[in-house]
């Protein structure tokens, strides 16, 4: 508190006492007198303010005693009730000493239990402390030999989980314990042990996935196969699902009915679950790039040794094509599956990097194994089984297009095969062909001859009577049944999928054009040379059947394309030009033979050109000649056409008025006498009789040179002949060289 001194006051010693004497308490008094004090010694007037001190102490002590003598009897009464009092107070006051001895006595007792109490307390404390740290270490123990446990019974990802627990919440509660350090630096351990076991059953799971792939792959083509079949029995109840391909949105929306997983069915079961537990626990360890990168190298060890070092392509039974494909698939199933169910794991890139890495080596191993095929039909049933694996993995979203490009490499083997085949059997039909028409015995026969031929019979079958005779020979049916076989043949390669059609179609045609023009009409062409007629002759027919069946071919081949390429470009086979040009060269092998015949025959000739009597009967030679003109036309001839029989005889009879003209003519013949006319003007005379017998008139004018000639020299005379005008009129036929030659031999 301030001092209540201010200026000049505070020096008067008598001022400072009064003060003091105001305070309303000790406290204040004491505050009020110590300042003074302070200050009258300070102020060397300590002397005054004692004398001021004693002055009002005298003063107080006055004011008492005149009080007390004023109030006499009450101080005596108020003194000795004080004085009572006091005895009571001492009194009371040995009670309490005695009572605070007695509470003394009992606080000391309460002190030593409650210090026996805090004591006893502390104990258990401390032994509840200890039971706690004592639990929380069992259940440290309890969850580290369950992640053992865990571990040990395959679930590693709850023992991982287990462990982790472990690790964040109950070892941060005994951290202070030896147990807990010596746990912590086991984590590490345990995690790896756990890693290295599932890694382990993922290489288990791995191996029978590996085992398993070609069972998967046949599953798969198994499922296709039915596919298929589904497809061609909606083809054929819908019309418009004939377009349907394969795989096709279409295709697809139509078999959304039928639900079959290729990895979970009744016949094989993949489970995913040992891939997806490795790869959380890894991924929980923080080692996702690391196991990635471990998986992906397994799958590559995988796909190595799925590939062997060689296939066989021979028999079904010996074949290992159908195994690789198999095996492929299988792999490539797991990949795709994989990646839909585990994109962190697998990526489309490292799926679509092995596919085309299988792909381009089951291409090299069929390749190399090509050379063993020397079949169609099994190279055909290889085709199958790649088309198969193409349809199946093109429903998992891989790219096909090596595999599609590879199956022209095999229809070009295909073709080939084909080509070789039907060649070999195009030659040995022509070749052991006998080149006479075809005897039919009974009408079963004649509707599968007419059946498998381009033949338009002449007559109704009903009209037919057997036994009786096609005018072409045996080789042209059989040789119509390789054909039909050889298209056949051709578009079976397309069946199921093959995306290159047009190639199917221009290589038919050129296969076509080559099997046709080289081993059937180039092979009839070299049978020409025989000396035989009636074989010429079947052949000629035959070449004529196998122009039809050619223009029949073309129109063929026409509806195909249309149907596979959907354009009606027309086709047009350089064999039909071929048989066309080589009927001419076979019809110039029969004249020749008809004309060398009748060379023969004329050559037998004997004129007596100076004969001494008249000659009364046709000469031998032109009987024979009638007789085989007759003959060939009614017998080897008979089968060919009208127009082409009517050339024959043209030829035939311009020849042999040729040749006979040429007897006269010869340079051995010096005279002749009018009995050696008449003789030849006879043998004219019977020629032209037969050659009015055949009904056509154009044929007597081959004969019209002849008949002037033997007029000419059976004329009265010369005169007329050397008349160009009566020349023109009578011997216009005559030539003018042989005219005048004729009449000088002539002797009256």
């Amino acid at each position: 508190m301030p001092s209540l001194i201010h200026g000049d006051e505070h020096l008067r010693p008598d001022y400072a006492v009064q003060q003091i004497t105001l305070s309303s308490s000790d406290a204040d008094y004491l505050d009020q007198l110590i300042p003074a004090i302070k200050d009258a010694s300070r102020g060397g007037r300590a002397h005054h303010l004692l004398r001021s001190l004693s002055t009002f102490s005298d003063g107080r002590e006055a004011e008492i005693e005149r009080m007390c003598n004023t109030n006499h009897q009450e101080f005596v009464a108020s003194v000795n009730q004080l004085l009572r009092v006091r005895e009571g107070s001492v009194n009371l006051t040995s009670e309490i000493l005695s009572l605070n001895q007695s509470i003394q006595s009992s606080t000391e007792k309460l002190a030593a239990q409650k210090k026996a109490l805090v004591d006893s307390r502390g104990v258990r404390q401390n032994i509840d402390e200890a039971t706690q740290a004592l639990q929380d270490c069992l259940e440290v123990l309890r969850l580290a030999n369950q992640v053992h446990d865990l571990s040990s019974k395959k679930s590693h990802y709850a023992a991982l989980r287990a462990l982790d627990e472990l690790q964040n919440v109950h070892l941060k509660d005994i951290t202070h314990f030896k147990i807990a350090e010596m746990i912590q630096k086991s984590v590490p351990a345990t995690k790896k042990l756990i890693a290295e076991a599932v890694m382990m059953d993922l290489n288990t799971w791995l191996y029978r996935i590996r085992e398993t792939s070609q069972f998967l792959g046949e599953v798969a083509f198994n499922y296709t196969e039915q596919r298929r079949t589904r497809l061609k029995d909606r083809a054929e109840t819908f019309a418009y699902s004939h377009t349907f391909k394969l795989n096709s949105a279409l295709e697809l929306v139509s078999d959304e009915n039928e639900e079959f997983d290729v990895l979970d069915n009744e016949d094989v079961q993949v489970n995913f679950t040992p891939l997806f537990e490795c790869l959380h626990i890894h991924d929980a360890l923080g080692q996702i790039d690391k196991f990635r990168a471990e998986y992906a190298a397994t799958r590559k060890r995988q796909k190595e040794l799925l590939l062997p070092s060689h296939i066989t392509l021979g028999d079904e039974e010996e074949s290992t094509l159908s195994a690789l494909l198999e095996g492929i698939a299988g792999f490539a199933i797991i990949e795709r599956a994989t990646m839909r169910k585990a994109p962190q794991l697998r990526s489309a890139v490292e799926v679509d990097e092995l596919w085309d890495s299988m792909c381009q080596s089951a291409v090299s191993l069929i390749s190399k194994a090509l050379h063993e095929v020397d079949n169609a039909e099994m190279l055909l049933k290889i085709k199958g089984v790649i088309a198969l694996f193409i349809q199946t993995m093109g429903s998992w979203n891989y790219s096909v297009g090596l595999l599609d490009s590879f199956l022209l490499v095999l229809f070009e083997k295909y073709a080939e095969l084909l080509k070789r085949r039907f060649s070999d059997d195009f030659q040995e039909i022509v070749a052991t062909d006998d080149y006479m028409p075809m005897p039919i015995n009974n009408l079963d026969e004649y509707d599968k001859v007419v059946n498998v031929s381009w033949y338009t019979p002449d007559k109704p079958r009903e009209e037919l009577s057997f036994p009786c005779v096609l005018p072409f020979s045996q080789m042209y049916p059989l040789c119509c049944i390789d054909i039909r076989n050889f298209l056949n043949q051709f578009y079976f390669f397309s069946d199921d999928h093959f995306q290159h059609p047009n190639v199917i179609d221009q290589t038919l045609k050129t296969s076509l054009d080559t099997l046709l023009s080289e081993k059937v009409c180039q092979s009839l062409v070299e049978r020409l040379s025989s000396q035989y007629l009636g074989q010429i002759v079947q052949i000629l027919i035959n070449l004529e059947h196998f122009e039809t069946a050619c223009q029949e071919l073309e129109q063929l081949l026409v509806a195909a394309r249309s149907t596979a390429t959907s354009t009606g470009e027309s086709i047009v086979l350089s064999a039909t030009e071929d048989f066309r040009s080589n009927k001419k060269t076979a019809e110039k092998r029969i004249f020749e033979l008809v004309n060398s015949k009748i060379d023969d025959l004329i050559e037998t000739a004997e004129y007596d050109w100076m004969a001494p009597t008249l000659e009364t009967e046709p000469s031998n030679y032109m009987q024979t000649l009638t007789r085989y003109l007759s003959n060939i036309m009614n017998s080897v001839l008979l089968g060919l056409p009208t127009e082409i029989k009517e050339l024959i005889y043209f030829d035939a009879l311009s020849h042999a008025a040729t040749m006979i003209l040429s007897l006269p003519l010869s340079s051995e013949v010096k005279r002749i006498n009018p009995n050696g006319v008449a003789a030849l003007a006879k043998d004219v005379r019977y020629l032209t009789e037969f050659v009015d017998t055949l009904g056509n008139p154009i044929l007597r004018e081959n004969l019209d040179e002849l008949q002037q000639t033997i007029a000419l020299m059976q004329a009265d005379g010369s005169d007329e002949y050397y008349d160009v005008s009566t020349r023109n009129k009578k011997y216009g036929r005559v030539d003018a060289m042989n005219g005048p030659l004729l009449l000088e031999k002539y002797v009256p």
